[in-house]
């Protein structure tokens, strides 16, 4: 593996699949610019809000479940954002707010200025209590 992950298309890390932390964190230290100290904090939010969250890495995004191979949530980054898709948005309230092909995924777009920290997180606790997707 290069000591530098290569950024995909639109600047998405392309780290290797894993389970736990350290993937994450390779993930996280190789977004770039300010995705990197964002990617931080929604790491660190998921954290406070869901101890024991089962963590990895797979298809080059971060996911986030209760089960092995069952994820309520994942991310991604592009050019200009990171797409936090909820498995099972269409279930949360508010509902986050934007659509998607697939009728129960609602993603939440971040850009580089703050995003609403305590709306995130009452997002991901009501997301975790739900069936996460297999994947």
């Amino acid at each position: 593996m290069p000591d530098k992950p290569v950024l995909l298309s639109g600047g998405n890390p392309q780290i290797p699949k894993g389970y736990g932390q350290e993937p994450i964190d390779a993930y996280i230290a190789a977004m770039p610019g300010w995705k990197s100290a964002v990617g931080r904090r929604i790491d660190d939010i998921i954290s406070e809000v869901v101890p024991g969250v089962l963590k990895a890495v797979k298809w080059n995004s971060p996911l986030y479940g209760m089960e092995r191979d069952h994820y309520f949530l994942s991310l991604h980054c592009f050019d200009k954002y990171i797409k936090i898709a909820f498995h099972r948005g269409a279930s949360l309230d508010p509902v986050p707010p934007v659509a998607s092909k697939q009728k129960d995924v609602r993603y939440l777009h971040l850009f580089e200025d703050a995003f609403d920290e305590a709306q995130f997180a009452d997002w991901v606790r009501q997301a975790s209590a739900l069936p996460g997707e297999k994947m």
